[in-house]
């Protein structure tokens, strides 16, 4: 198991190139089960889900090939072909590994009328239920059971009917299972309350390139017509705003300069005017957002929210960045239990934050110390890879698995533009 070991104290400065987003291309890859003919994804990132995603499909008879992604290169392009599905089965090795892995459920009973998936295991499920995504699909007429711990989802003769779905919660994954499924459902269906995030227009928009037919992209409301069949596509996955916002926050921890090439500033609003609220200029350029430290950092009071308010996937990242602002910054999760993991972990570099419920009070400190520290999850890793490059002395982050799964080629990104930074075998 890899480590990363980061040597603290340098300004980042240079250009740094974002890659495909993971949460869109995850998205994407099942829109292949939609149809019989190729489908090819550029600008995939190069990231341990993608790869087990790739997995899960050939497990289903999807044949996939890869082009590009030479060690000198970031992203691949992906060709895809459901032409022959041989299985409609998503095992739990691969469910409970990545919950992404759920939106095989839509395209599987819309093309094949059946689907067996398994339930997300672990202690998220109660945080992360899929309960929405089961009743968007009964609304197009599927018929579910759960037993021995999988969905087993059959649609009606004559395939999935048009209906009328009603989120009563923002539901991302919801809302992109029910616009899979509704693309091959006979007649119109209306999702209301649909997720707005920039991966759900990235898939509306590769649905739309297959010959789908969707009406308020963008929306909280959703109007598909479903056809009998789509077709092949080329699509280009959208850039990262995530990896974009955490780099932003790397420059800004720093209190050095970075061009963040492909980013796309449209995408990144609420982190962007968070940003600005902290001191730090931003702007746009012909390649990317430009992100400059201005001095000392300004606290921020910050809620998470579906988007267009502050993604939870920011969260942590933000908060390892005001532990060295200049005062006391007030951060609520609302979307997730359990988010505040990597806290214990921050304290152990010097970071003085308090916990109450789901408010993290963060008081910026003069200084953080390199220590060893061990990742949680996601983005909880990367909130310590953020706190290393500006603490003094060594960190040792383990279990970098995580961030391998979000973060394209990390260590080779933040070295090019000058941090001290490697990953070595976990001993």
């Amino acid at each position: 198991m890899d480590r990363i070991v980061i040597r603290g104290g340098a300004k980042l400065s240079g250009r740094l190139p974002i890659s495909g987003a993971k949460n869109a291309a995850l998205t994407l890859l099942p829109c292949a089960l939609l149809t019989d003919q190729p489908m090819t994804l550029d600008n995939l990132p190069r990231l341990a889900d993608v790869d087990g995603f790739g997995h899960l499909l050939n497990g289903m008879g999807v044949s996939t090939a890869i082009a590009g992604g030479s060690p000198d290169e970031f992203g691949r392009t992906m060709t895809l072909d459901a032409t022959r599905i041989t299985s409609t089965t998503a095992p739990y090795d691969f469910v409970r590994k990545m919950r992404a892995s759920i939106l095989v459920l839509g395209p599987l009973i819309a093309r094949m009328g059946e689907a067996t998936v398994s339930l997300p295991g672990g202690c998220a499920i109660g945080n992360r239920p899929i309960d929405l995504h089961l009743k968007a699909l009964e609304q197009l007429g599927a018929k579910l059971e759960i037993t021995a711990g999988y969905v087993k989802a059959i649609a009606p003769d004559g395939g999935l009917k048009g209906g009328r779905i009603s989120f009563p919660i923002v539901s991302v994954g919801a809302t992109e299972n029910a616009l899979m499924a509704a693309a091959l459902a006979t007649g119109e269906t209306i999702i209301d309350n649909a997720a707005r995030e920039p991966e759900i227009v990235d898939l509306c928009r590769c649905l739309v390139a297959m010959g789908a037919e969707i009406e308020g992209i963008g929306s909280e409301r959703l109007v598909v017509h479903g056809k009998p069949r789509l077709h092949g596509a080329t699509y280009r996955v959208m850039p990262d705003r995530i990896e974009a916002g955490s780099y932003a926050c790397a420059a800004a921890i720093t209190g050095g300069e970075l061009e963040l090439v492909g980013a796309k500033a449209d995408e990144m609003g609420a982190i962007i005017a968070s940003l600005r609220e902290t001191g730090l200029h931003i702007s746009e350029t012909a390649d990317g957002v430009k992100v400059a430290a201005n001095g000392k950092l300004k606290p921020l009071t910050i809620s998470t929210a579906p988007y267009p308010a502050f993604p939870t996937d920011m969260q942590a990242q933000f908060m390892a960045m005001l532990t060295r602002a200049d005062g006391a910054s007030v951060l609520t999760e609302t979307i997730f239990e359990n988010r505040y993991m990597h806290v214990p972990e921050l304290a152990r570099m010097g970071a003085d934050i308090q916990v109450h419920g789901r408010t993290a009070v963060v008081k910026g400190v003069d200084r953080l110390v390199g220590a060893e520290v061990m990742a949680t999850d996601l983005r909880a890793s990367m909130s310590l890879v953020l706190a290393g490059l500006a603490a003094e002395g060594e960190t040792r982050v383990h279990r970098v698995y995580h961030l391998d799964r979000g973060y394209e080629r990390l260590e080779e990104k933040l070295s090019a533009v000058g941090a001290d930074i490697e990953r070595e075998a976990d001993s």
